[in-house]
């Protein structure tokens, strides 16, 4: 017999606990980009990272409408995704040294796949197969 965990918060998700750590570390580390960068690349890094935990909460809260919990899972995987990018061109542009991409990149990789999981879980789960 399988037990299910009762979630009673987003809070409670690993997939969220994981996004939270990440953005956090995202911030953290675009506090310390050059000038020129703090504000340009800088914010939008920041408003990717802190996107994917906000949508897994967001999402959460509308859990009882499937489409809707998965609209907002796949908008917190495309943030993740986005998050990327900007990392990849930080380090690009020489604004991230190669440890700190790695260290991060994997982060938000690990977070992807974990993000996609729980996302094909909640479509078996809420969605109606199209007919």
């Amino acid at each position: 017999m399988v037990e299910r965990v009762v979630v009673k918060s987003y809070r409670d998700l690993e997939v969220y606990q994981l996004a939270f750590e990440v953005a956090v570390e995202i911030h953290r580390m675009s506090m310390g980009l050059p000038k020129y960068e703090l504000y340009e690349v800088g914010s939008q890094i920041r408003r990717s990272a802190k996107s994917v935990p906000a949508n897994i909460a967001e999402g959460f809260g509308r859990r009882r409408y499937g489409n809707e919990y998965v609209h907002f899972l796949t908008m917190a995987l495309a943030s993740c995704d986005e998050t990327r990018v900007h990392l990849d061109m930080l380090h690009a542009t020489g604004n991230l040294n190669a440890e700190a991409h790695e260290v991060l990149s994997e982060r938000c990789s690990s977070l992807g796949k974990q993000l996609n999981r729980f996302l094909q879980a909640v479509v078996e789960q809420h969605v109606e197969p199209y007919r």
